[in-house]
């Protein structure tokens, strides 16, 4: 009676443990990456697996079959904003990121079913977006990872990076007509904030928008008026010097000096233009 009783007794003190939730690390580990390029967020959400000593293409990932591109649920990619993928257009959204590896190309599918468990579910039907690209050698990379090594105001390459394999895309983004659009709203009504023009001038000055080289002049000189100070001043100063005009460049720059010096603004700020005056005195034979 007594071994019928553990007999019993074992399968019972079991049935809790078979129901409770189990947290456990994951071999492939979740990672994000995430990069602004102008006003437009890309966010990619991944798992990370590793070599560990296998042949990754045309063994662990088959060549021409889709591929979840990581582990686990699909990776996601996020854009604020449309943008274009290697030339073709992709409006704003989430996706899950699938691949086709090839042993000379790659084909790169964006689908509109974000939420997936790796592809096996995958409908080509809901592709928004496939293009094709050349994978790069590069060096051994023992987790896979997503990054973002060329970044700039109007696009960014994203690349996926594993064993010795690279895989790059460029991302493009309008963020001048963008940031633009956003200047003409900000600037329709009235403006009784100086930083309101003196910004606007400033992307178009550092963008080196030279078509709107007038409406910027335009824009400084609103945010003058509103409040003259050191910086925008020595804003306008920046932007006459640049159009060749360097004694009216000097006159203000001298001005900003004059007033941030009152203000008691920066005063490493202040003495940066103090050397500009004296370079372009000299490139003007002041």
């Amino acid at each position: 009676m007594k071994k019928l009783a553990v007999a019993v007794a074992v399968p019972m003190l079991l049935v809790p443990f078979a129901f409770a939730d189990l947290t456990l690390p994951r071999v492939s580990q979740k990672a994000t990456a995430m990069q602004t390029v102008g006003l437009t967020d890309v966010t990619i959400l991944y798992n990370r697996p590793g070599v560990k000593g296998r042949t990754i293409w045309g063994g662990l990932v088959p060549y021409d079959e889709v591929w979840r591109t990581g582990a686990n649920e699909a990776t996601t990619v996020t854009f604020s904003n449309p943008v274009k993928i290697d030339g073709k257009p992709l409006p704003a959204g989430t996706y899950s990121l699938h691949t086709i590896p090839g042993k000379t190309a790659w084909t790169v599918i964006f689908n509109k079913a974000a939420e997936q468990w790796g592809s096996y579910e995958y409908d080509s039907a809901k592709d928004a977006l496939r293009i094709q690209v050349q994978p790069k050698s590069g060096a051994h990379q023992e987790w896979m990872t997503f990054s973002f090594p060329e970044v700039g105001n109007d696009a960014a390459t994203l690349e996926l990076s594993w064993e010795k394999l690279r895989i790059p895309l460029r991302i493009e983004t309008d963020t001048t007509t963008q940031a633009l659009s956003n200047i003409r709203e900000a600037l329709s009504g009235e403006v009784k904030d100086w930083e309101v023009p003196y910004d606007a001038a400033g992307f178009a000055f550092n963008a080196k928008l030279d078509s709107k080289r007038a409406d910027a002049m335009g824009w400084i000189d609103k945010s003058i008026a509103l409040d003259e100070n050191y910086w925008n001043l020595r804003l306008k100063a920046a932007m006459l010097e640049k159009e060749g005009k360097r004694k009216e460049a000097v006159a203000v720059a001298e001005k900003a000096v004059k007033i941030g010096k009152e203000k008691k603004d920066n005063a490493a700020e202040i003495a940066k233009t103090e050397k500009q005056i004296a370079e372009w005195k000299a490139a003007a034979g002041m």
